[in-house]
């Protein structure tokens, strides 16, 4: 069964997870441990009466319960297997789905199978009955039904409720009365529960996460980190099999190989159970409503198409009546990619605040949650007229994307304070997820204004309260680095001397290279001089016709110079599906953009640029570089086809502090 894609789903801006307790550093997480086997005993005399049996898929660390419980896709014998935690509600386990097509597609059912599991977050009340119902499809239809069902859920994730758990089901292809009958029965319940109590054994504490044959791939990754995991998982396999393994014991071998509990000392990172930790989440030019000198400053990351967002506006509404002066709201925007009304919506409360300062903000900020779902441009332009706003400039402000700048900052700074997923909350820089009830923000609120009136007390100035109740609050966690010298040969386009320098080490046959080409096309065209592209190649070993394209693309270079290169950079990255990387088509290409054809085809028959091909691999496994596309931003790593919007963040740090300093690799140590 093949399920179609929804090119919805494909955008991620945020590499993120819903959580519900304190899971790992950040979201992109890839753990892979290995576990030494029991040493078996010397030669026993006898069997004792009752052996063991050696365990089965149900009895490993991460078990499957087979066909009548868990759902799977793919082949009971594949060689690969994806153990899949989700939330029906989380959007991040919804981003996921469309990767897990790609995969399908790349891998196949024979090499590939995935099982899902159900791990519904308490600050999702859907959730729970979302699962029960997909379960409920499941026990009467099958897996089959069952994926029919999860498509369909996850398409329209905004829309769950009971209701149209009933129209799924049916479409799905189950009797509608026997889904009813049970589903008010609860009959799937100790499923979801089991399934539950398996996510807090193994520490899955936050959605989605992936067991790749025992291997952790934590969060909503792109597809190039599912890919890394299963080549070499596949790799592993075959060598099993090769070796005389079982192939429908294959799993089992896997995973008791590759699983490990978290290390203990993996530090956790704050989320919506740990409300004690202290955040230094900045205020700056955000908009907000309360005195500045307020005891309790509520910093709220936000989305004005989140249907939860909205919710929550009622509960924010009581902390203001009851609390009053004593409270301060400031709002930051985080517009999610999946909500297509939602940057348009933010467009239109910061013109709203340009034209009418705060309580032009907040006027526009209610109007706008009063009329959602409706966010259309009509929508959007009542609410401007009520408000009083001129509508040429509010017209202008969203076709020019006029605040765009503003509102990439504020999605900056919540991915640095791992504030994925709308609304999350800092009080006093205390975190809070969701739309919580009252009593939540009620019991952090009490604390924090007896906190507060501890610090004044001791003579804080009341202008100073919210910089010092947070001055030693944690802040965003340094991005990874790597020194990777920039050779003079290779191919760039930019400025030569420019501030900043973006080493893009890809792969000509990669789809993952090919989708970040808008985002870097983005970045080179927003930053001009300051920004300069080096390319570096890294042909991975499963792409046949990677190595000879990067060798096509050297020939050009030499024959051409740098324009010459880029010419059939694009061309290649154009014809990457059809016509194709065939030796034809290079040919094609190059006589395209010019090049001398006696030349072109003796270097690719003789491979005369290899070697150019094979230095770039070099450094690239010298610095830890294993998948494509790989960026390097001034020092800084940036892995996988990331939004402009990541680039963006990087190179405005190399741009403010200079390059990342990057300590030498220490020299091999060598005996003497």
């Amino acid at each position: 069964m093949r399920r179609p894609p929804y090119a919805y789903l494909a955008a991620a801006l945020v590499l993120a997870s819903c959580a519900s307790t304190p899971r790992s550093a950040p979201p992109a997480t890839v753990v892979v441990a290995k576990v030494e086997p029991p040493v078996a005993p010397a030669e026993p005399a006898a069997p004792p009466p009752h052996a063991a049996q050696p365990p089965s898929e149900a009895d490993v660390a991460v078990p499957i319960t087979g066909l009548d419980s868990d759902s799977t896709w793919g082949s009971r014998n594949a060689l690969v297997t994806i153990v899949f935690f989700g939330d029906f509600q989380c959007p991040f386990t919804g981003r996921s789905v469309a990767t897990m097509h790609e995969l399908e597609e790349k891998y196949g059912p024979q090499d590939l199978r995935i099982v899902w599991k159900n791990d519904p977050l308490p600050f999702h009340p859907n959730a729970r009955p979302a699962a029960e119902a997909a379960m409920t499809v499941a026990m009467l239809g099958g897996s089959d039904a069952f994926w029919r069902f999860f498509d369909t859920a996850f398409k329209n994730q905004a829309q769950l409720a009971p209701s149209a758990y009933e129209a799924w089901a049916q479409a799905a292809g189950v009797d509608v009365a026997e889904f009813q009958r049970r589903v008010e029965s609860h009959a799937v319940a100790p499923k979801v529960d089991q399934d539950l109590a398996l996510a807090k054994r193994l520490s899955v504490n936050g959605t989605p996460a992936f067991y790749v044959n025992g291997v952790l791939v934590n969060g909503a990754q792109p597809t190039d980190k599912f890919v890394t995991v299963i080549d070499a998982e596949l790799a592993k396999a075959k060598e099993r099999i090769a070796a005389g393994a079982s192939l429908d014991r294959i799993y089992v071998a896997m995973v008791t190989t590759n699983y490990a509990p978290r290390p203990p000392s993996e530090p956790a990172t704050p989320t919506k159970e740990d409300t004690t930790t202290v955040w230094n989440v900045p205020v700056g030019g955000a908009p907000f409503r309360g005195p500045a000198t307020a005891p309790v400053t509520i910093i709220e990351f936000a989305d004005f198409q989140c249907p939860y967002c909205k919710r929550v506006e009622e509960t924010l509404a009581k902390v203001r009546n009851i609390y009053g002066d004593r409270v301060r709201i400031v709002w930051r925007d985080e517009p999610l990619p999946f909500h297509p009304r939602a940057l348009p919506a933010a467009e239109l409360a910061r013109e709203a605040r340009a034209e009418k300062g705060e309580a032009g903000f907040w006027t526009v900020h209610d109007a706008l949650f009063a009329s959602q779902p409706r966010l259309e441009e009509a929508d959007l332009e009542a609410v401007a007229r009520t408000a009083g706003l001129d509508l040429a400039k509010v017209t202008s402000a969203i076709a020019s994307d006029k605040y765009k700048t503003a509102i990439a900052a504020d999605v900056d700074l919540g991915d640095d304070l791992q504030a994925s997923g709308t609304p999350h909350f800092f009080i006093n820089g205390r975190r809070l997820v969701g739309a919580q009830p009252f009593e939540k923000f009620e019991a952090i609120i009490d604390e924090e204004v007896s906190h507060a009136q501890d610090v004044l007390a001791k003579g804080t100035p009341k202008a100073q309260l919210y910089a010092t109740l947070v001055k030693n609050g944690r802040t965003a966690p340094v991005p990874e680095t790597k020194r990777v010298p920039v050779s003079p040969a290779s191919p760039f386009k930019g400025t030569a001397t420019a501030p900043v320098v973006i080493q893009e080490f890809a792969d000509f046959q990669c789809p993952f290279c090919k989708r970040a080409e808008d985002a870097v096309r983005e970045i080179t065209r927003d930053y001009g001089p300051r920004v300069k592209l080096v390319w570096r190649d890294l042909p991975l070993p499963m792409h046949p016709q990677a190595q000879l394209a990067a060798e096509a693309a050297r020939e050009a270079q030499r024959q051409a110079g740098n324009d010459g290169f880029w010419k059939m950079h694009d061309k290649l990255f154009a014809g990457q599906a059809s016509p194709g990387l065939e030796r034809a088509a290079l040919d094609d290409y190059a006589r395209e953009i010019g090049l001398d054809m006696g030349a072109f085809a003796n270097a690719l028959d003789h491979h005369t640029r290899q070697a150019a091909v094979d230095a770039d691999h070099k450094v690239a496994t010298d610095a830890g570089i294993s998948g494509t596309p790989a960026f390097i931003i001034g020092g800084y790593l940036l892995s996988g086809a990331q939004p402009a919007s990541k680039f963006r963040k990087l190179v405005e740090r190399v741009l403010k502090d200079g390059p990342a300093k990057v300590a030498a690799p220490a020299p091999p140590v060598t005996k003497k």
